[in-house]
């Protein structure tokens, strides 16, 4: 009898932890920064958390930081900031970026550069997000490639946790975003209200 409560309580230990991993697992994920696109912020080698479940209660922000699959090979997650939301209009000259006609002042960035000499206007489609990484000048991002859709989005980078010694929570850096003009449709969030708010990552 008394081996036949050690096994079942065993059993129930055993299966309490698989569940108690697998849930983790669907809320919370661990990323590895490889490449230098969003320093002076994130660095290679550094692990950062991701929030999995983040935009099922709310819409993706301007200024977040996110990981998703590369939509040229869906194999590949990258880790870039939000600067556009559906139906904005982003445009870029040689060392600016303005998103509905404000002029954004960036200080997580590394250096205020663009590829092209001349500008650039993008209009965001329903569902999709224009990216870029925080080191202007080294990033592969939305304006090499165009948008994220919503769809690839694995989730919201909250932390760095490793190395202990980096450790931090990310910054959003709501302030430099928060006088843009929103323009998302409703209709592309159902629900949802407005908020201001790198196998390899590039």
């Amino acid at each position: 009898m008394k081996r036949s409560h050690l096994a079942r309580e065993v059993v129930e230990t055993v299966v309490l932890t698989i569940l108690i991993f697998l849930v983790i697992r669907f809320l919370i994920q661990s990323y590895h920064v490889e490449g230098p696109s969003m320093e002076p912020g994130l660095h290679t080698d550094e692990y950062v958390l991701v929030n999995k479940v983040s935009y099922l209660f709310q819409a993706p922000a301007r200024g977040d930081v996110i990981v998703f699959h590369y939509p040229k090979d869906t194999t590949q997650d990258y880790i870039k900031r939000i600067i556009g939301l559906p139906g904005d209009t982003i445009k870029t000259d040689p060392t600016h970026v303005w998103v509905n006609g404000i002029l954004l002042n960036e200080p997580y960035i590394s250096q205020p550069v663009n590829p092209d000499i001349t500008s650039t206007t993008w209009k965001v489609p329903p569902g999709d997000y224009f990216v870029l990484g925080d080191n202007r000048p080294v990033s592969d991002d939305s304006r090499y490639w165009g948008f994220v859709p919503k769809n690839l989005i694995v989730g919201r980078a909250m932390l760095v946790y490793w190395p202990a010694s980096n450790w931090q929570i990310i910054n959003t850096h709501q302030s430099v975003y928060v006088k843009i003009t929103a323009t998302l449709d409703p209709a592309t969030e159902p629900g949802k209200g407005i908020t201001l708010r790198m196998p390899v990552f590039s």
